[in-house]
């Protein structure tokens, strides 16, 4: 779990990675590395199938959705090349194979002895292996300093991380977590020396996203996605190296997550089927280089959420399609570490600045960044006419690339779900039927909506009655974001209380908004009492602030479950009261 500003090699201040370091002076460092999914479950779910997990349905995190027989995964490529192949020992991928395949079975092992997996094989059998190192794990940077913690005055911070204790407690901790990880880097790297296969194996190093602190893993902001990557090639196959490159060098190519197993199955002789859809970006058969790279964003936890970007090296254009919803909305597993918790009552009792509490507000529908000035994506270029034609570039392509890869998301999940099992039939088959999933009009229709502009006022109210549920979705999300200006259109909001899947709670919120307070609170009240499992409503009832405090305090305490979003959301609202 760590991004480029983590690793010394990359620049980093609040860590040194010297074996990391070591083997990108054997290697080559890739300077533009990016993840598609900025968390580990969609990103692996991707990485296995070399598919978008948006092209699946399985963006959502642990989602599971199933996916059809047809698709190849890439360790299963391997073994047909006779390759032997070992996990040690990550293989949550997001998904479901049909009548039980599974991922996992084309390991040929799957356990944490990592240092025997290569003494598995049958003597002189090429090996795959894939080595999951827990040190920097989100998990490690929770609770308070140990002794491998870094100094807590020495950190530097994120611009967007205010310079309180808990903060800088945090970064200490997790900078030595990084240290800790990099050892184990340098003991993986011994074990190949003691065998006498240093020489034959290439070695790649890789996150499966960035991270940790808040903000950066599950946000499509440079320091969510911008990872390191560096391979190390042996001199023996130096027909590999990137062209024209020596040892020690750094390759300024863009190279996305989903690029990487294509390129195994390349450098391996496998078979590529025609599911995998990165570029090979090394070897004999290396591609074009791309031009951009493609990230997208979805359901983290219980937490509901929507974005798309599209950048090339410098520049990122950022889509926004749930911007009701704030970065910084609470989830539970983020706020195990103490600067989380820290940072948000820091912005509580009104002590950050435009910056530091951005994190914790609405969004805008779009966002635009100069990543070579502004790596922490704090400036917000957006509506500067200088930028007009590289976004309007980002824009097109985004759009390109949405249609290429069948992007399920413009269907909410829960949405998503009943359809499939109305229609007996995979998300990746849904998709790709234009007659159920018209996605050139839904992206437009998306546009649409989140224009925030009055004038759509009556197209918006009147397609809250149309036939399909997509074009109901989005039309409440419009409505909602015009806030007061949605007023004439409160009586087709009331209608829209007694549709289904995600579309009742957020007409709700949006009826609150346009100014029919009374009744949205009661049909708030009744809904959440009766179902404490309805989780768009629990966001919903978490976004609205201080505005959601009355209706919590009145639910049942005997309806509330015992643990969960829910309960999370009342006992953080107690919480706030009571300071």
């Amino acid at each position: 779990d760590n991004s480029v500003e983590w690793i010394s090699c990359y620049g980093a201040k609040n860590a040194k990675t010297p074996n990391i370091d070591q083997l990108a002076k054997e290697g080559f460092r890739y300077l533009y590395c990016f993840d598609n999914g900025a968390v580990c479950a969609p990103t692996r779910s991707s990485w296995i199938t070399g598919m978008h997990a948006i092209s699946n349905g399985t963006q959502p995190m642990r989602s599971g959705f199933e996916i059809p027989a047809t698709i190849r995964f890439y360790n299963e490529q391997l073994q047909k090349v006779g390759y032997f192949t070992s996990n040690c020992s990550k293989t949550d991928y997001n998904l479901r194979g049909p009548n039980g395949r599974n991922p996992k079975d084309f390991w040929n092992y799957s356990g944490g002895d990592y240092a025997g997996t290569w003494k598995k094989r049958k003597e002189g059998q090429p090996f795959f292996t894939v080595f999951n190192i827990g040190h920097s794990h989100e998990s490690r940077a929770f609770g308070g300093l140990s002794k491998e913690s870094k100094n807590p005055s020495k950190m530097i911070l994120a611009p967007y991380h205010p310079d309180i204790p808990e903060m800088k407690e945090t970064y200490a901790k997790y900078g030595g977590a990084v240290e800790n990880m990099d050892r184990t880097v340098g003991e993986a790297v011994q074990r190949l020396k003691a065998d006498g296969l240093y020489e034959d194996t290439i070695i790649v190093y890789n996150s499966d996203h960035g991270g940790v602190l808040a903000r950066s893993k599950r946000f499509l902001y440079s320091s969510g996605i911008h990872c390191p990557l560096i391979v190390r090639i042996p001199e023996k196959w130096k027909n590999l190296y990137p062209k024209g490159k020596k040892p020690g060098s750094t390759i300024d190519r863009i190279v996305s997550f989903i690029d990487m197993p294509k390129t195994w199955l390349s450098l391996t002789g496998a078979k590529i089927t025609k599911n995998f859809q990165g570029r090979i970006f090394l070897g004999p058969d290396t591609e074009p280089d791309a031009q951009y790279h493609f990230s997208w964003r979805s359901r983290a936890d219980e937490r509901y959420d929507c974005v798309r970007v599209m950048r090339d090296e410098q520049f990122a254009y950022h889509k926004n399609y749930a911007p009701f919803a704030p970065n910084g909305q609470y989830l539970a597993y983020m706020h195990n570490m103490k600067a989380t918790g820290a940072w948000e009552r820091h912005h509580q009792a009104g002590k950050t600045n435009a910056v530091t509490g951005r994190f914790f507000e609405p969004r805008p529908s779009e966002e635009f960044y100069d990543n070579f000035k502004d790596f922490h994506n704090i400036d917000n270029q957006i509506d500067d006419p200088l930028h007009h034609t590289k976004i309007k570039e980002l824009k097109k392509e985004l759009r390109r690339q949405q249609l290429k890869y069948f992007d399920s998301g413009l269907m909410p999940e829960e949405m998503r779900n009943r359809m499939i099992k109305e229609k007996k039939t995979t998300v990746y088959a849904f998709v790709r039927d234009p007659k159920l999933y018209p996605l050139p009009k839904y992206l437009d229709y998306a546009d649409l909506a989140l224009t925030r502009d009055k004038k759509n006022l009556k197209t918006l109210t009147k397609e809250l009655s149309s036939k399909d549920p997509v074009i109901r979705y989005w039309s409440v999300v419009g409505l909602l974001l015009l806030e007061k200006g949605a007023k004439p259109a409160i009586p087709a909001l009331k209608k829209s209380l007694d549709d289904q899947d995600e579309i009742p709670p957020l007409a709700a919120w949006a009826l609150y908004k346009a100014g029919e307070r009374k009744l949205s609170e009661k049909w708030m009240l009744e809904t959440i009492t009766n179902n404490p499992g309805n989780k768009m409503l629990a966001n919903v009832l978490d976004w609205m602030g201080e505005n959601g405090h009355p209706i919590l305090a009145k639910i049942p305490g005997g309806k509330l479950p015992k643990k969960g979003l829910l309960k999370d959301v009342v006992k953080r609202a107690e919480a706030r009261k009571r300071r």
